[in-house]
C-alpha cells in the first residue's frame, strides 16, 4: 500500500493523470461540436405567427419559408368563420429548421341544426328559444296586426323559414312581429272593367267606401257600363290606402 501511495506522488502518475484530463476534455469537446455540426444546432428560422390568418395565407408564408404544413384538427367557433387558423404548433417565434412540419387546428363550417317552432310567440320567448339552439336574431321588423310583438313570420338569408328545417348553428334569423295596432293600411283593388256592382262588392272587400260616380259619354245603360278610370288610381308610389277611403270612378260603354 506504500508503494501505491508513493506512486501517487511521483512526476510519472500526475504527467499520466493531465494527459488523461486532457485527452477526456478533448474528446468530449470533439463530439459537443461535431454535433452541433452535424444538427446544425443554433440554425433555423423562427415559426411566423399563424393564428387568426386563413388557411390560404399560412400556407403561402410556410411555404415561402420552406416549411411544411399538416391540418390536424378543425373545430368550429361561432364567432369565427370556416378556414380560420385557431391553434399551431411549434408556437410562433421558435425557430425550427427548413422543412419542418406546423401543425394547424382551423375552423369548419357550423353544423346544421332544426329550426325550433317559435311562430305565434312573444318575441321574448323566440329571443330565449334562439339562443338555447345557439342561433342569434337578426333584423325585426313590425307590421300591422292586433298581436302585440308576436312572432308572424321568420326567415334566414331572405327565405322564409318554418319549424323543422335545416339552419346552420349561429346563423341571424330575421322576425317579422305584430305591432299590436292591427291593419290601418289596405292595398286599392283594382276596379277598372268592372260595372258598378262589382265595384261596391271589390270596396267592400278592402274596407274602402265607393265615393263620386260619374258617367263619360252618353251611357243608355248604366248597369251594363265599365269604369274606366278610379281614384285614387293604382301606381308606382301609392298602391295602399287608409280604411274607408273613398274611391271616385268613371263609368262609360
Amino acid at each position: 500500500m506504500s508503494k501505491f501511495f508513493n506512486y501517487l506522488k511521483t512526476k510519472t502518475f500526475r504527467r499520466n493523470l493531465i494527459i488523461a484530463a486532457v485527452s477526456i476534455i478533448t474528446f468530449l469537446l470533439v463530439i459537443f461540436y461535431s454535433l452541433g455540426f452535424y444538427t446544425h444546432h443554433g440554425e433555423g428560422m423562427p415559426v411566423p405567427k399563424l393564428k387568426g390568418l386563413s388557411i390560404e395565407r399560412a400556407i403561402e408564408l410556410l411555404e415561402a419559408e420552406g416549411l411544411r404544413y399538416q391540418i390536424n384538427d378543425s373545430v368550429y367557433l361561432i364567432d369565427k368563420p370556416p378556414g380560420i387558423v385557431v391553434e399551431q404548433d411549434p408556437d410562433p417565434n421558435t425557430n425550427v429548421k427548413a422543412n419542418r412540419t406546423i401543425y394547424l387546428i382551423i375552423t369548419r363550417d357550423a353544423p346544421n341544426i332544426k329550426f325550433p317552432d317559435i311562430a305565434g310567440k312573444t318575441f321574448l320567448e323566440v329571443r330565449s328559444i334562439l339562443n338555447n339552439y345557439q342561433l342569434k336574431v337578426g333584423d325585426t321588423t313590425y307590421v300591422s296586426d292586433v298581436a302585440r310583438d308576436v312572432v308572424i313570420s321568420s326567415s334566414f338569408g331572405g327565405n322564409a323559414i318554418s319549424r323543422g328545417a335545416q339552419i346552420p348553428k349561429g346563423s341571424k334569423v330575421d322576425l317579422v312581429l305584430g305591432d299590436g295596432l292591427g291593419a290601418s293600411d289596405v292595398d286599392i283593388p283594382n276596379l277598372l272593367g268592372l260595372d258598378l256592382s262589382e265595384a261596391r262588392m271589390s270596396l267592400r272587400g278592402a274596407s274602402l267606401i265607393l265615393g263620386q260616380v260619374t258617367f263619360e259619354g252618353a251611357v243608355s245603360d248604366s248597369l251594363r257600363a265599365k269604369i274606366i278610370r278610379q281614384f285614387p288610381a293604382i301606381s308606382d308610389t301609392l298602391n295602399k290606402v287608409s280604411i274607408g277611403t273613398q274611391i271616385d270612378v268613371v263609368l262609360s260603354n
